[in-house]
């Protein structure tokens, strides 16, 4: 079923414009490959114990062109699960109340040129999930309420045991939004990430414990906001941030610093 996914696939933006019998097989097609795919996520929603559940299987998209599909509420539990180098190109993709536990999950390089990604009230709990030198280039990507729970420290561009990990990533010209998301436990990198177009939001979230960074990151053009983000127990860091300070990150002349915020000196008024 994965390798079906990853054969070579012409998306509905790229079709000859006018062009009829492009357009029908393209349409058979999707259905058949959205067929897998919920397929797939029926077999990772059985318990690990079913005789059907494919819960800490390795699953291969590599390279796979995603223009919706629905792996809402589905278990990955362990084993590797590989979105490297998928470009999803248009429709929905939702992964919304999934999942990750003790699992590999990688976006790295993987390219949101259009339509829309959820994550919304996803899990991640002491799982590895990457989306290093990921281009967010258009579309949109949510992980509204989404809970970032567990894993452990942040090693310089590695996530060890557990965590987050956009480091490297480019956001330009998306909309990705992590509005009243929970990161408690967790570690999450932004290092090295490049916001130079779109907008970013962490409205509203709650950082209560573990390591977010976001040092050497570039803010560029970008609209990154965190109005109304609460900071208690975690740490925080921008240190070597480069660019403009996101919005009501930076605390008004004569208020203190968040505990465990860390932000370079040319931001602090």
């Amino acid at each position: 079923m994965c390798a079906y996914l990853r054969l070579p696939y012409t998306a509905e933006a790229n079709l000859p414009p006018e062009d009829a019998a492009a357009r029908h097989a393209y349409l058979a097609l999707r259905e058949v490959r959205h067929t897998i795919i919920r397929l797939i996520r029926d077999d990772l929603r059985l318990p690990t114990d079913h005789a059907h559940s494919w819960q800490g299987h390795d699953l291969d998209f590599t390279n796979a062109v995603f223009d919706g599909g629905n792996f809402d509420a589905a278990k990955f539990s362990g084993g590797t699960v590989s979105f490297d180098g998928a470009i999803f190109s248009g429709g929905t993709v939702s992964l919304d109340s999934a999942v990750f536990s003790g699992s590999e999950v990688t976006f790295n390089a993987a390219t949101f040129s259009g339509g829309l990604v959820t994550f919304n009230a996803a899990t991640f709990s002491k799982s590895l999930v990457s989306f290093s030198h990921a281009k967010f280039s258009g579309g949109r990507i949510s992980f509204s309420h989404a809970e970032l729970l567990g894993g452990s420290r942040y090693v310089r561009g590695t996530i060890d045991n557990g965590g987050l990990g956009f480091g490297g990533a480019t956001f330009s010209g998306s909309e990705v939004t992590f509005t009243r998301a929970r990161f408690g436990g967790s570690t999450v990198s932004f290092a090295g990430a490049r916001f130079s177009d779109g907008t970013v939001s962490f409205d509203a979230a709650a950082f209560s414990d573990g390591s977010i960074s976001f040092d050497d990151a570039t803010f560029s053009g970008s609209e990154v906001n965190f109005n109304d983000a609460a900071f208690f127990g975690s740490l925080v860091s921008f240190e070597h941030a480069h660019g403009e300070a996101p919005h009501g990150l930076v605390p008004s002349s004569g208020e203190s610093l968040a505990p465990g915020l860390t932000l370079p000196p040319t931001w602090l008024p």
